[in-house]
């Protein structure tokens, strides 16, 4: 279940603004469950404090299926937090393997919305929805197609912008998009996340109304650096999809992020520890967490030189909170 995370203010004269990001949150590595062993004491608060460390104000916990929505909006509301409802398209196939069947499970979406639209832990988009081509081996393409299309239903019900996800499907997502209605630039469209897309791709998204989030696998290779250059600033939002998608050394993105202010990384890239020698208060080796937010900005301000990394984070902000409305973190 991913989570746009809003930071805070600036923690250091060279962090300004708020960023978004998409964190897995609910995923049990953030309460010391690594492939479903126990391996170390629950730190879902250390997470949080050093995500607060890093600037982080707000976040918002995206549902990947029915179930992963109500946990969604339990936390947000626990943590006074934001979240959003709808089913992943790899996890398709719930909606017919639901004992009323894809009728009963998009009715309870539906309900679940309606239920969260005000108030603490409230709904403010509708996924993590959309087309994955690379995993048909969970849910078929034609049934992701079919269920995508249902979930779309509820956004423009309820008037709420998508969380989008789409991998390798690109010439499907946007003929669903431009056929249900979403095919033209307009208000609160929603996001592509997690984008690896190719230029042309993300030209077309924007052109479309869509805004564009970029993570450490949006940031891999030299296309992708390409693509992520291209997203027009009132179209950029930042995330970091942990527990997944860390930025490597591997990565193209890694010579920009060399340059990364000693002072900023200890605060987005704290040393970490293994799983097996935990320390409380440490982040764990391998588990990516919403505080490495800071270092996709560092990435995207670095390809758009003569941008002060300031002005990149306040951009990307904004765009948050207008996009979801997040009108508790407007200051007057």
């Amino acid at each position: 279940m991913p989570v746009t995370v809003v930071p805070s203010k600036p923690v250091s004269a060279a962090l300004s603004g708020t960023f978004r990001f998409i964190v897995n949150l609910t995923d049990p590595v953030f309460h010391g469950i690594h492939h479903g062993k126990k391996k170390h004491e629950d730190d879902f608060q250390a997470v949080l404090d050093r995500s607060q460390l890093a600037g982080v104000r707000s976040m918002i916990i995206t549902g990947g299926s029915l179930r992963e929505s109500k946990h969604a909006l339990s936390l947000a509301a626990q943590h006074g937090l934001f979240g959003t409802v709808g089913c992943h398209p790899t996890r398709s196939k719930e909606f017919d393997q639901h004992p009323g069947g894809p009728e009963a499970y998009l009715h309870e979406l539906d309900t679940l919305i309606s239920a969260h639209l005000h108030g603490k832990g409230r709904v403010v988009a509708i996924g993590e929805c959309g087309l994955d081509y690379d995993r048909t081996h969970f849910a078929p393409a034609d049934v992701q197609r079919q269920h995508f299309r249902s979930q779309l239903f509820l956004a423009k019900k309820y008037k709420l912008p998508l969380f989008l996800h789409c991998r390798a499907a690109h010439k499907d997502f946007v003929s669903i998009l431009r056929d249900e209605g979403f095919g033209e630039d307009g208000e609160r469209k929603g996001v592509v996340h997690s984008f690896t897309g190719s230029v042309e791709e993300v030209i077309e998204l924007m052109d479309m109304g869509f805004h564009i989030s970029v993570n450490g696998c949006s940031l891999k290779t030299e296309q992708n650096l390409l693509a992520a250059k291209a997203i027009r600033p009132e179209k950029l939002l930042l995330e970091t999809d942990a527990p997944w998608c860390s930025m490597t050394s591997t990565h193209a993105s890694n010579a920009l992020l060399g340059t990364l202010p000693a002072s900023l990384k200890a605060k987005y890239f704290p040393p970490s520890t293994n799983s097996t020698a935990f320390v409380m208060g440490k982040p764990v080796k391998g588990r990516n967490e919403p505080s490495a937010i800071g270092g996709v900005a560092w990435v995207m301000h670095r390809l758009n030189e003569g941008v002060p990394f300031e002005k990149v984070t306040e951009k990307a902000y904004k765009n948050t909170v207008e996009l979801f409305r997040l009108v508790e973190l407007v200051e007057a």
